[in-house]
């Protein structure tokens, strides 16, 4: 059934039992006088029991997680679940609109606001209510990346390792989430989904996949396959996760805000690949002006593994091009 609701009347712990239900929760008028409303996708299990946030949609051009969350929803039975699952597909909804990482309307990355302000910018609000309405209640937070057009990564889960409690928990479940690659944080920059959730104690994973503005068969599978795993996981499924051991287990800091950057705008041309071993010194790419002429190397700041490369050829100086991690 379609239900609407302000986004501050929904409680995840109202909900009734064995039920499915999609949620249109305004979050506030527009100046054209329209709703802007974020969609959410709840299935409420048969009894009690853990419950599970999945976000998509947080930048605006990454489709992956937009597009895998509703196949994961159609698969869900209440019947067959103990606890709730909750998505929302598009979480930031302008940049949707506009296929753009940050917003059009206030120029903010939602993915650097959390946990919001209720009296806040546009964006801020959204990561408001997403925080206090959904995120804080959660057991377990997942929100679903992807390059977007201008960056390119590896298929990828990405977890908040602290060393406490907390990290191990987190750990497990994302060894269980069924990437090739799983991608650690000792320490996360504050504004995130995962330092919301690390706040409230609360396990977070994310992904990455290359991205492009389109969605490849095989990552939507693996962000399928990876939540129905976390489901299992978390016990709100009955079996065992599906899982295989990784290609790649690695380390990082994970804040792609701070990578190696262009001096100088032109065209980005790489001379290494995703996920290839690299030495301090060593060539990675180049920026050429349009006639062809080099403007700058771009080399290797330290011994690792290409974690992220620039997707998007032209680049101005200050744009990131790479980023590394190392074996864990």
């Amino acid at each position: 059934m379609l239900r609407f609701m302000n986004i501050q009347d929904f409680s995840i712990h109202t909900l009734a039992r064995n039920t499915k239900h999609r949620l249109t929760l305004d979050v506030t008028t527009m100046p054209d006088g329209n709703m802007l409303s974020l969609h959410a996708l709840v299935a409420a299990g048969r009894e009690a029991g853990p419950k599970v946030v999945v976000l998509a949609g947080v930048h605006g051009d990454e489709y992956e997680g937009i597009v895998a969350i509703p196949e994961i929803f159609q698969r869900l039975d209440p019947s067959a679940m103990r606890g709730t699952f909750v998505a929302v597909p598009v979480c930031n909804v302008p940049a949707f609109v506009t296929a753009t990482r940050s917003s059009p309307i206030d120029g903010l990355n939602m993915a650097r606001v959390f946990p919001g302000d209720l009296h806040g910018t546009l964006t801020q609000r959204i990561a408001y209510w997403l925080g206090e309405r959904i995120m804080r209640h959660a057991d377990l937070i997942i929100d679903l990346h992807s390059g977007g057009i201008a960056y390119n990564l590896p298929t990828l889960v990405g977890y908040y390792r602290p060393e406490n409690d907390l990290g191990r928990r987190t750990r497990k479940i994302a060894m269980e989430f069924g990437a090739d690659v799983v991608w650690a944080h000792p320490a996360i920059a504050p504004g995130r989904t995962m330092s919301f959730a690390a706040e409230h104690n609360i396990p977070g994973l994310y992904t990455e996949a290359p991205g492009g503005g389109r969605v490849r068969q095989a990552d939507f599978e693996t962000f399928v396959s990876g939540v129905m795993n976390s489901l299992k996981a978390m016990q709100l499924l009955d079996g065992q996760p599906d899982v295989k051991p990784p290609t790649h287990r690695l380390v990082g800091n994970g804040d792609l805000d701070h990578i190696i950057a262009a001096n100088a705008g032109g065209l980005f041309i790489a001379h290494t690949r995703l996920l290839a071993d690299v030495r301090t010194g060593d060539r990675l790419g180049e920026v050429r002006d349009p006639n062809g002429r080099t403007l700058e190397d771009v080399r290797a700041s330290a011994d690792g593994v290409v974690i992220t490369m620039r997707g998007l050829v032209r680049v101005n100086a200050g744009d990131g091009l790479f980023a590394l991690a190392v074996r864990e």
